[in-house]
């Protein structure tokens, strides 16, 4: 056994070869990728491994696109970004290399994942070899499933997108901004939807690939689109040859695109089609039974969500129609004041409600503000809240008092077919002499920003909301008086603007109060500033508003009017119409008759309500003229005329017309159709007392 043993073994010079040698010879190269510099070496085994001469590589990863196909890169980010996340300290993946002749093989790269004290990778350090022989083992089998695999969960995770898509636009959005048409190999998509029997496109593609003619087509016509709509059956586009003979009036347009497949899909639903999809490839290659399984998937899932999305499309559009119908088409133009108005709906509800808002135009210079909310955010409560916004500008109109209005009001929809009730604020304004009369039944009380900008809460006493007043029998409504001053504003609004879920509504309010103090003096850009409050915090109850601004001071002209409807059995009417002749008289610069003035209306509208046997109009107006006059008139639907008689030691009735005839310059009576007019008249001064 000893004899059989040599000298010293005699080893080659180059033993043990260097691993540069040992990696060429095993056509396996090297990399090392500083992160956050971005770049990428390759030693020159590597360079050979990717087909690379030297010189073709700038040492950026974007570099590489001629070789690795942007699926194969897109695929391998996503496992190099699940490693990043998930700590791993190394990871491995399959790729498909590009040939220079065009032709795709097999590499595989393993990667070192480098990281600092943070846990932050910074640098990879890695091999790239060549795998073509392994396709065969099951190694390489096994990472095939695990592409298949991936293209699965793309299908999936688009699915997942879909399902919140809302509009048309958003399943285009979520086709286009994800990355799963990206990961399937796709470069981007057509899409078409069916209209009147033909097809409208919706998608166009790739940048610069608009065909002249293709916006609509018909179903009979030699496009891709065309075909699976009229068949129902896809069609998979293999070869830029197989696509120039299919379809030569299409193929001319797009041919320099760099377009080698295509597979067109129909988009079915209910069993009809409502539109098609192309997704469009540069990759050379046809596609497998597994390929057109995912995407015929894919096309089912896109065809659900497109049907659901043109649904809501059309449930939008007849509830933003109804919305609209329901709220007045224009808002009037009231002299003497700025007013801006503005409606949002829910953000997470079908785009109508029941919130509204109303400007009246009444007689004498006065205008009536409404804002009111109906339970409910569906055309039910839109429905109710039309007639109910009709129905309580009619009673304003009419020349009710607000309290009238409002029990009204609550009378009517307690009378309704329906278990809805409304909150509501009336204020009528008289923007000659500021006052205004504010009513509230169940609301947000409103806000006044002064001139300066601030703003303040006004606190309004209120009774139930409407219909419910009207259930429990408390149509008690509280007037509450104000005076507006020039260049003050009125904030009526919606709760929708203050409440939010879990906080509290003294907080929304006075954040609304900052918004408003802080926001733009033009009334517009103001109501502007607010929606875009209520679009950004989002939310689930629709939002109306009306903002209203007392104009300057303006001069008292021949034209300063007042007029005030008296019905009869309502005594809070006679006390609130000698206000306001009181208010209006002071502001025309008759201060020192308004005693005289106010008490002589006070007797006329009285003997109107208990002898005519009737409701009374009272108007109040400046006289044009060289001497400035005052006429006090009240008519009745009574023909019998007054007369002035001697009431007596005792006589408890008898001296209202000696009162006026004592107090008032002048006085006399009318006839007016069926009813009469009383009226008198007072010289006043020819300037406005300060």
């Amino acid at each position: 056994m000893a004899e059989r043993v040599r000298g010293p073994l005699s080893l080659p010079d180059d033993w043990p070869v260097h691993p540069d040698i040992s990696l060429s010879l095993n056509r396996m190269g090297t990399f090392d990728w500083d992160i956050a510099s971005g770049l990428l070496h390759l030693d020159a085994p590597a360079l050979d491994v990717l087909g690379l001469r030297p010189g073709e590589f700038d040492g950026r990863i974007r570099g590489l696109a001629p070789w690795i196909p942007q699926s194969e890169v897109n695929r391998l980010d996503l496992v190099v970004e699940q490693a990043f996340r998930d700590g791993s300290a190394n990871y491995g993946a399959y790729v498909r290399v590009r040939r220079r002749d065009g032709t795709l093989y097999w590499a595989h790269t393993q990667g070192a994942i480098r990281r600092d004290e943070n846990g932050r990778p910074f640098r990879v350090i890695g091999v790239i070899r060549d795998a073509t022989q392994e396709l065969a083992d099951s190694a390489a089998r096994l990472e095939l499933n695990a592409v298949r695999r991936v293209q699965t969960s793309v299908v999936e995770g688009t699915t997942a997108a879909l399902a919140h898509a809302r509009t048309v636009q958003d399943v285009i959005d979520v086709l286009k901004d994800s990355h799963g048409l990206a990961h399937l190999g796709a470069t981007s998509l057509v899409m078409g939807l069916m209209e009147a029997g033909r097809i409208h496109l919706v998608a166009e593609g790739p940048e610069g690939s608009y065909v002249p003619g293709t916006r609509v087509t018909r179903t009979d016509e030699g496009y891709p689109m065309s075909e699976v709509v009229r068949t129902l059956a896809p069609r998979f586009i293999e070869s830029a040859e197989e696509f120039a003979a299919s379809y030569p009036l299409l193929w001319p347009h797009i041919g320099d695109l760099g377009i080698h497949k295509a597979a067109y899909l129909p988009l079915i639903a209910q069993a009809r089609p409502i539109g098609a999809i192309g997704l469009l490839y540069k990759d050379e290659g046809g596609f497998t039974a597994e390929d057109r399984n995912l995407l015929v998937a894919l096309g089912s899932s896109i065809a659900q969500s497109l049907q659901r999305a043109m649904l809501f499309e059309q449930e939008h559009d007849l509830a933003e129609g109804l919305q609209q119908a329901m709220l007045p088409r224009r808002i009037p133009a009231v002299e003497g004041a700025e007013i801006a108005v503005r409606y949002r709906s829910a953000r997470l509800g079908r785009d109508i409600g029941g919130d509204w808002y109303d400007v009246i135009p009444l007689p004498g210079g006065r205008v009536g503000a409404v804002i009111g909310d109906v339970q409910g955010h569906d055309t039910h409560a839109a429905a109710v809240m039309g007639q109910l916004r009709i129905v309580l500008r009619a009673y304003a109109a009419e020349g009710h008092i607000p309290a009238t209005v409002m029990a009204r009001a609550s009378v009517f929809l307690h009378e309704l077919d329906t278990d809805r009730f409304a909150t509501c604020v009336y204020a009528e304004a008289d923007l000659t002499t500021g006052l205004i009369q504010l009513v509230r039944a169940g609301h947000v009380d409103p806000l006044v920003r002064e001139a300066d900008g601030s703003c303040r809460r006004l606190p309004v006493p209120g009774g139930l909301p409407l219909g419910l007043s009207a259930a429990f029998g408390a149509l008690e409504y509280p007037v509450e008086t104000v005076e507006l001053d020039p260049g003050q504003s009125l904030l009526l609004y919606t709760d929708g603007l203050v409440e939010q879920p879990g906080a509290d509504l003294d907080d929304g309010m006075q954040l609304l109060a900052s918004l408003v103090a802080d926001g733009p003096r033009d009334l517009q850009l103001l109501a502007d500033r607010l929606c875009e409050v209520v679009d950004a915090r989002g939310g689930e109850d629709d939002v109306a508003v009306l903002l209203l601004r007392r104009g300057g001071a303006r001069p008292v002209r021949s034209a300063g009017r007042l007029q005030r409807y008296v019905p009869q059995g309502d005594p809070e009417a006679l006390s609130t119409v000698r206000h306001m002749i009181r208010a209006a008289v002071t502001a025309w610069g008759a201060r020192e008759r308004s005693d005289e003035i106010e008490l002589t209306a006070d007797e006329l509208i009285t003997n109107a309500l208990m002898h005519a046997s009737s409701a009374a109009t009272v108007v109040v107006r400046v006289l044009p003229g060289a001497e400035r006059r005052i006429r006090v008139e009240v008519e009745d639907g009574s023909s019998a005329l007054p007369h002035r008689r001697d009431a007596g030691e005792s006589g408890t009735s008898g001296r209202g017309l000696l009162l006026v005839d004592q107090l008032a310059d002048g006085w006399g009576v009318e006839s007016r159709g069926s009813g009469k007019c009383v009226w008198c008249e007072f010289r006043v001064p020819d300037r406005p007392a300060r």
